[in-house]
């Protein structure tokens, strides 16, 4: 029975400290630095919820994103892919970003593990990506995402 307790006494510590390392990642943040990250993890939402309009409304006209296998797909492409499934993402989880906004452009350098599907191959992808952002009219829109491994 004292293993039981201590068992569970230790998952709810362990899953305390999960929530405040997430909370500690974020903390030093300015408002402005917190906006772009808002969005970053918004685009991984509505991959997830295969959300094609919202995923559309996020993303530049001209958006692209390079894979890590060095393949530039279009906007276009890429949501068709995630239409059809051929790209299915499941989750994420937040492991490291680096944000630098210069007046209305921002770079985000974001690594999560991601769980995803990619044209047959289901993994937890540890994936780190480089976004190129643009601020219009008070929004942040993602201009390109370029995926790398770490």
């Amino acid at each position: 029975m004292k293993s039981l307790v201590l068992c569970t006494f230790l998952l709810i510590s362990l899953a305390g400290c999960a929530q405040n390392n997430k909370k500690e990642m974020n903390q030093n943040y300015s408002t402005e630095e917190q906006e772009v990250i808002n969005v970053t993890d918004h685009l991984t939402e509505l991959m997830i919820a295969k959300d094609l309009k919202g995923l559309n409304n996020l993303l530049d006209k001209d958006f692209t994103l390079t894979h890590i296998t060095g393949y530039l797909q279009p906007k276009a492409e890429w949501l068709k892919e995630i239409e059809t499934e051929s790209m299915k993402y499941y989750s994420f989880k937040p492991v490291n970003r680096k944000i630098e906004i210069n007046e209305n452009k921002a770079e985000v350098i974001q690594q999560n593990i991601l769980d995803a599907r990619i044209w047959g191959t289901r993994n937890h992808w540890h994936l780190q990506q480089i976004f190129q952002l643009e601020k219009r009219n008070d929004d942040w829109v993602i201009l390109s995402s370029v995926a790398s491994i770490f």
